[in-house]
């Protein structure tokens, strides 16, 4: 079973630890039987008092430590499952971007939630189990030699059981509502990651922050509240075995100093009560979670084999400097968005330079949007190379290649936090671009936070631009960033903005169709059908 070889990759020494405490509680369950059936047979050599004070002891012993060893495990599969769902974000950032998108959202959110959720939520019953099934084997023989009386006994006590353990773990809703906002957090989390994969990708301080600074945090404090719920959960079953020891406590004890009741009736009641009632509900309860966490983990392990192989490798340093960029007879095959046929980039040929302003112009459908992500380094080419100062890019280099460009694309994500930009007078700088974008009237920045990104599409990308902008990077690349501007704003960004940029000795490469500000760029290219039709000064 894959939960089973999951728990013991992932911690044995954990598991033996709570297997070691489970013993213990077992130990004390049996000096419990003893007891009783001591009490059951004595023939007045023993004393009462002293039957009575070992049955309190055992009885507590037993309460606590099947209490705290269900917590430690329950810790335990809660850190594993943070440990599962980070290595699994990581490795997702880790791959080609091309493989990310053809995993799709809709299995990467059902792998980050439900699946390892499903298997967090199994891995505490799994030694429990094995006892039961054990103990129920021999029970089973039991309850067919048991009259219709301990039958009806038995299920007495399941109704009261049930009533106890639902009204003692009312107690657990807050800590469980607790957990239910973390979780919408980290769904959060997860749609950021996938929205904005190629920001994270090309920006690896950024990249970082996301998993130290949002990620890693939400996810703790899920553990944490996870934790808080289920010890509150297990001590509402706690109380309601404490319910069920004293009824025992009762029967054998006190209703023979006042009712006389045959010994066979009194020793079918306690062993029926003792063997069958926890590990009945616990087997039964158990059975299809286990079918469902396998299901899961199966599905989880798939999307791991899935995204294995090519990873792009985390280099040691974030490009700074560049003299030219290069693509020579570069191709890459795409589908045409309207259409849906397949056309070929390329083959193609571009250098790009510092200081230079480049328009790539075509209707939609040419290859622009290819182009970008293969110059971006967010793709790779199928055939022909990218140089960067002579150096071909490939996996060893590609990422630190990507740190070169900031990027505003068509299908952009706009961060509620300034991610992965750390300087001193970071907000300062922020709200100075606020007002030279005229968003300072509806967005401010405190600590790196915006206080909203719930804006229209042209504002929005005035968010992503003040983004690019604060990276400081040598590339900048936008893609149709002025088709949801007005026209006022457009002159800003044409005879402003890029002029600014070019000064500071920033490339700047614009995807557009505004041909009244075609004679601002120092080169254009027009793309048709994949092909350079035009190239121009």
């Amino acid at each position: 079973m894959r939960v089973v070889r999951f728990i013991l990759r992932a911690a044995r020494g954990a598991v033996f630890t709570t297997a070691a405490v489970s013993l213990l509680s077992g130990l004390f369950n049996a000096g419990l039987i003893a007891v009783v059936h001591r009490a059951l047979v004595s023939d007045g050599n023993v004393g009462w008092s002293a039957l009575a004070t070992a049955f309190v002891v055992l009885g507590l012993g037993k309460l606590i430590s099947g209490y705290y060893s269900e917590v430690l495990l329950t810790r335990y599969a809660q850190k594993a499952v943070a440990r599962l769902r980070i290595d699994l974000v990581q490795r997702l950032l880790a791959v080609p971007y091309r493989r990310f998108s053809a995993v799709g959202p809709a299995r990467i959110y059902a792998a980050l939630t439900d699946d390892v959720g499903q298997v967090g939520q199994t891995l505490y019953l799994l030694p429990a189990f094995a006892v039961n099934l054990a103990i129920l084997g021999g029970g089973a023989l039991y309850l067919v030699y048991l009259s219709w009386f301990a039958v009806v006994v038995l299920g007495g006590l399941v109704v009261v059981g049930a009533v106890t353990y639902r009204a003692l773990s009312r107690r657990a809703y807050g800590a469980l509502d607790d957990a239910r906002a973390e979780h919408d957090r980290l769904v959060a989390h997860f749609v950021t990651l996938t929205r904005g994969i190629k920001e994270l990708k090309l920006h690896r301080p950024r990249r970082e922050a996301f998993i130290t600074e949002q990620l890693t945090p939400t996810t703790e404090r899920l553990v944490h509240h996870n934790v808080v719920s289920h010890a509150r959960y297990i001590l509402a079953h706690t109380g309601s075995h404490f319910f069920f020891f004293a009824l025992i406590g009762l029967v054998v004890f006190a209703v023979p100093a006042v009712v006389e009741v045959g010994p066979n009736v009194i020793t079918g009641y306690v062993l029926t009560c003792l063997y069958l009632m926890g590990p009945l509900s616990g087997a039964v309860g158990a059975l299809p979670r286990f079918a469902a966490a396998d299901v899961a983990l199966r599905r989880v392990e798939a999307l791991g084999v899935e995204l294995g192989g090519d990873v792009e490798e985390k280099p040691g340093c974030t490009a700074a400097t560049w003299k030219t960029i290069e693509l020579r007879a570069v191709t890459r095959d795409y589908q045409h968005p309207q259409h849906g046929c397949l056309f070929t980039l390329g083959p193609l040929d571009l250098t790009i330079r510092p200081g230079e302003v480049l328009f790539v112009t075509g209707s939609n459908g040419s290859g622009k949007s290819t182009l970008a992500k293969i110059l971006t380094g967010l793709d790779a080419p199928e055939s022909g190379r990218v140089l960067w100062d002579g150096t071909e890019v490939d996996d060893a280099n590609r990422d630190d290649y990507r740190q070169l460009f900031s990027t505003v694309f068509s299908d952009f994500f706009v961060f509620d936090t300034l991610l992965g930009l750390d300087a001193p007078d970071l907000d300062a700088r922020a709200a100075g671009r606020l007002r030279d974008l005229q968003l300072s009237h509806k967005v401010t920045i405190e600590g790196g936070v915006l206080s909203s990104t719930d804006l229209s599409q042209g504002q929005r990308k005035r968010l992503a631009l003040l983004t690019a902008y604060l990276e400081d990077r040598p590339i900048y690349l936008f893609d149709e960033w002025a088709a949801d501007q007005d026209p006022e704003f457009k002159e800003v960004f044409y005879h402003q903005l890029i002029p600014e940029l070019q000064a500071l000795g920033k490339a700047v490469i614009v995807i557009t169709h505004d041909d009244r500000y075609f004679d601002l760029a120092d080169r254009r290219i027009q793309l048709g059908d994949g092909k350079v039709v035009r190239e121009a000064p």
